[in-house]
């Protein structure tokens, strides 16, 4: 596996979905669904995590 980083390329926001799928080889499309649905379902929490992932990752 590589390094979890931010994906500028291939980035809608931040790059944080682009960089999962990358690292953990699933389709793009598929990461931002589940952040999507773990947003609306999770009250935000999933939001949270992305925020902070944006802010760590490199």
């Amino acid at each position: 596996m590589t390094k979890l980083m931010l994906d500028r390329a291939n980035k809608k926001i931040w790059g944080v979905c682009s960089g999962l799928a990358k690292w953990t080889g699933m389709d793009v499309t598929v990461i931002r669904v589940i952040f999507v649905l773990a947003t609306l379902f999770g009250f935000g929490s999933a939001l949270l995590i992305y925020v902070a992932l944006g802010l760590i990752l490199d």
